[in-house]
């Protein structure tokens, strides 16, 4: 005999069978979100975003089929960085990734349960984001770019291209956390090569212009731009503030001779950032902050632009084209 299905019966079995997929998506669990909190402006530094995404990529995610990234830009303005970072912690992201460090600072501040991976030219340790490099202790860890420790051989480098240089300048941001050491460190090699430092401070965008007016007026044989995430965010202008100086100037990293300055040695920050996106992704399969070690560069990039030397009358020597990373035509 034929089965027969009253209407309630029919009805009741057409609505469970439409309820499932909503239950099975329901079910579904929902993508992690990286805060990408930055001391930069998204136009600066797009290479490192790409960078990141590469490193997340290599463990297995991808911006907007496994993981989401919210995006928070200072630009340059480090006040706003510690609302920025309490509004992703409020919005109960899965990790955040700290750009510089103002912002692992303000993310350091604002949590201490939602991990946190950071990129900086500091120490960590004596900034106070990890208890040690082998063991961080806490909830962040990350990739320091060993600023500081760099300035003796860029004053070498720079000596080559200036044998005879007598005085130099150098443009230093005083309120950046490595800023102290590092001017420890390049006035000691400045002593012991017998070059004469002149310092310029400048924290903020109309301190610029007045340095290189000052810088311009006392007329130094050469000049070396210190580190720190606001320089790096106005770049370009001190770029270009360097070349009507018309004396050789050295940076502490290659996006500044990417975008026309003269040479550069520092850590690829590039490489840094994709190393920080597979930090990301460990955490994101439930490694903990605590216990990865807190990454160090092992090689650094030297790097030249013969049209910013040509502009300047400059020959660069053979042996300094030799020791090379890069050369920019």
């Amino acid at each position: 005999m034929p089965v027969t299905i009253g209407r309630r019966e029919l009805i009741a079995a057409l609505g469970g069978a439409a309820a499932w997929p909503f239950a099975a998506r329901a079910q579904q669990p929902a993508m992690p979100v990286i805060g990408y909190l930055s001391s930069n402006s998204e136009a600066q530094v797009p290479h490192l975003l790409a960078a990141f995404r590469r490193g997340l990529n290599e463990v297995g995610f991808t911006e907007g089929q496994n993981v989401v990234i919210e995006f928070r830009w200072a630009a340059g303005k480090f006040d706003q960085l510690s609302a920025m970072a309490a509004d992703l912690v409020r919005r109960r992201v899965t990790l955040i990734l700290a750009q510089a460090p103002p912002a692992a600072q303000a993310a350091k501040a604002s949590t201490t349960t939602i991990p946190i991976v950071f990129v900086v030219g500091v120490d960590p340790v004596a900034a106070g984001l990890v208890a040690s490099f082998n063991r961080p202790g806490g909830n962040a860890t990350g990739m320091t770019l060993m600023n500081a420790p760099l300035g003796q051989k860029r004053l070498e480098l720079l000596r080559e291209l200036a044998p005879k240089a007598a005085v130099a300048a150098m443009l230093v941001n005083p309120v950046e956390p490595d800023a102290a050491p590092e001017l420890m460190d390049v006035q000691a090699a400045a002593q012991t090569i017998g070059l004469k430092l002149k310092m310029f401070n400048a924290s903020n965008p109309n301190e610029i212009d007045a340095a290189f007016a000052a810088i311009a007026g006392q007329r130094p044989e050469a000049l070396v731009v210190g580190t720190g995430a606001f320089f790096v965010n106005r770049r370009r202008e001190i770029v270009a503030l360097a070349a009507r100086l018309g004396v050789p100037a050295i940076y502490p990293f290659r996006e500044y001779v990417a975008d026309g300055g003269l040479i550069s040695y520092g850590t690829s920050i590039a490489n840094a950032y994709r190393q920080a996106g597979i930090y990301a992704g460990r955490i994101l399969k439930g490694a903990k902050p605590a216990d990865l070690p807190v990454m160090q560069p092992t090689t650094f990039e030297f790097v030249i632009n013969l049209k910013a030397a040509k502009a300047l009358g400059l020959n660069i020597p053979d042996k300094l084209l030799a020791l090379a990373d890069e050369v920019i035509e």
